[in-house]
């Protein structure tokens, strides 16, 4: 039970670190991936201001432009994904570090922070994790560099400077490393269900096309074709980053209310 209670956050913050994820996540994760995959199943396209029904029509051989586009399991996807990679996987990285005295993802000297404090810190965290997925954006739709290993390494450089300025702390960069590795295999069985496909032009990632183990054809027998985009890797190492500042600022507001 002990255990139990170091990895899990409390009720109240958990609910809303779940909440936010399922509202901001869809709006932060908008901003690329009309650049880099197409949705199959419970599709949501809201189309940019100002742009009639008669010019989407015109350009439907085209890219047309959107405000949003999305799908309606992407919310609970990133809700559930916001309290994994903001409160239960750093809490487990900290236990394995055997750093048992710290029973969230709050450093010391997080603890000694103001709620206002980490709130900001929180905001800025999502704020640049917003411009970080722009930045990926533009680095495909753009002819800046002509090569996604350097796209990846820009995008890598960007999320690094990310966590040094904003956090900084051992457990938060292991994390994210974790995340970022494994986060875009997380797609897999999604991309082979279904429910979405990267475009042609951002499929640079093939990690099961050397593998034949007879588990993933379960995935279908033609996992090894199976696409993801290198570029998405810093993304999830940067909302990471986000999760676990929103965190912090939930897990100390719920101190100070109890105290209060």
């Amino acid at each position: 039970m002990k255990i139990a209670s170091n990895i899990f956050p409390k009720p109240l913050p958990a609910l809303r670190l779940i909440l936010t994820g399922a509202t901001v996540g869809p709006l932060v994760d908008s901003l690329h991936n009309q650049c880099l995959l197409e949705y199959q199943k419970a599709m949501v396209d809201i189309p940019a201001p100002f742009v009639s029904s008669s010019e989407l029509l015109m350009h439907m051989n085209d890219e047309p432009s959107y405000l949003l586009r999305t799908s309606w399991y992407i919310p609970p996807l990133l809700g559930v994904a916001y309290i994994v990679l903001g409160a239960i996987l750093p809490r487990i990285v900290s236990l394995l570090m055997a750093k048992t005295n710290e029973t969230s993802t709050i450093g010391k000297e997080e603890q000694i922070s103001s709620s206002s404090a980490l709130r900001t810190k929180a905001i800025l965290a999502v704020s640049t994790t917003a411009l970080i997925i722009k930045l990926s954006e533009y680095l495909e739709t753009s002819s800046l560099f002509s090569s996604s290993e350097m796209n990846l390494i820009v995008m890598s450089a960007a999320a690094l400077t990310q966590w040094g300025l904003l956090d900084g702390t051992l457990v938060s960069l292991i994390t994210a490393v974790i995340v970022a590795i494994g986060g875009p295999l997380s797609e897999l069985p999604f991309v082979a269900a279904g429910f979405w496909h990267y475009t042609p032009q951002a499929s640079d990632y093939f990690p099961l096309k050397d593998l034949d183990w007879e588990i993933l054809k379960l995935l279908g027998d033609d996992y090894q074709d199976l696409a993801l985009s290198s570029i998405t890797g810093p993304c999830y190492f940067a909302v990471t980053m986000d999760a676990i500042a929103l965190s912090r600022w939930f897990d100390v507001d719920e101190d100070n209310n109890s105290v209060n």
